[in-house]
């Protein structure tokens, strides 16, 4: 109990710990950490908040390697759980936002606890390494580690199926919900292949620096955090000439074959992210229309026209609840789709 306090605390102030501590870290990172830390405390507010009474989930540790360990927060909502205990349920992974830098898995909990309520899956959302201390591919490597673990432990562990897994994620976490599919066990012919993906404005597309991005019309002018965007880049800034063509570190370039059979991306009018969303499913649908052996695949993109960059993390006096439950909402009954494609009911 007391080592997970630690920990919990240790993880909200670790931009200012790792400025301050790594010895060889770069001073335009060190700075831009340390003025990150008040933003970080801020954020992680926001989304512990609504969860200070009342937290709906269980949280574990994950041995991902000797001497390594990952929090993961598990979602089991006992009223869905099968009369039938011989029923093994989907399995669902959720990966958080945070531009690669931070975030907790908190961060997708009003998500992760609807999804498990309306449609009986075990959510598991999980943590990861995070740059500039760690950069790619870091985040994939521990993303592909849990991947495994929960396929080899699903059933056990949680009473869930990994052969009916599917993933969701957030900005950061939606690039990696689509690259661990890039691993052999999770795409076809694989039984384990991920059957589903949701992504909410996900950073699918990492050739570019965020500053180089195509810009919507209905992007403000000026951003006050501007000076923050060589911070979000050190993920992929420090290997990115030699990862120009590897799809785990951009997703948007991989091909259909490797790819979730269905997916769902969420995508925010206001945000440099538009055009590699728009871009990726339009060139997805190209190739399974032209490829028999897609046939029955589903590939979408939700569009909302108002929404912007990171907005279902913010509390309704803020952004419209009717923005958020449109994502929400839209993400579920997607998810629920796939599950009967391969005959799971929520009913």
């Amino acid at each position: 109990m007391v080592l997970g306090v630690l920990r919990g605390l240790q993880s909200w102030f670790r931009p200012a710990i790792e400025a301050l501590t790594i010895l060889n870290l770069p001073w335009e990172y060190r700075w831009r950490l340390l003025a990150f830390q008040p933003l970080t405390l801020i954020a992680y507010s926001i989304i512990s908040l609504p969860w200070a009474f009342s937290r709906p989930w269980k949280v574990e540790w994950l041995k991902i390697a000797p001497g390594r360990t990952l929090r993961v927060l598990v979602f089991d909502d006992p009223s869905q759980r099968p009369a039938n205990q011989g029923r093994f349920r989907p399995l669902h992974l959720y990966i958080h936002q945070g531009a690669f830098i931070g975030g907790v898995p908190e961060d997708g909990a009003l998500f992760c606890v609807k999804l498990a309520k309306e449609t009986g899956a075990v959510v598991i959302s999980t943590s990861y390494r995070y740059a500039p201390a760690h950069h790619f591919p870091a985040a994939i490597d521990d993303i592909d580690v849990v991947v495994k673990y929960i396929q080899m432990h699903a059933r056990e562990r949680w009473g869930a199926d990994p052969e009916l897994m599917t993933t969701s994620g957030a900005s950061a976490g939606g690039n990696l919900a689509l690259a661990l599919s890039q691993q052999p066990s999770c795409h076809p012919p694989a039984k384990t292949a991920i059957k589903g993906t949701v992504t909410f404005y996900g950073a699918i597309d990492l050739r570019l620096p965020p500053q180089d991005k195509p810009k919507p019309a209905t992007l403000p002018k000026k951003d006050p955090f501007q000076f923050l965007l060589p911070l979000y880049d050190s993920y992929a800034a420090p290997v990115r000439a030699e990862n120009m063509e590897n799809p785990r570190m951009s997703p948007a370039i991989a091909s259909a074959n490797t790819l979730p059979a269905n997916m769902l991306l969420v995508v925010a009018g206001i945000d440099i992210l538009v055009h590699e969303n728009l871009t990726f499913v339009e060139r997805i649908k190209g190739e399974i229309a032209r490829d028999p052996k897609h046939a029955g695949r589903r590939v979408e993109a939700l569009y909302i026209e108002n929404a912007f960059h990171g907005y279902l993390s913010l509390p309704a006096s803020v952004t419209s609840q009717a923005l958020k439950d449109m994502a929400f909402n839209g993400g579920i009954d997607f998810i629920k789709d796939v599950h009967r494609k391969f005959g799971w009911s929520d009913n």
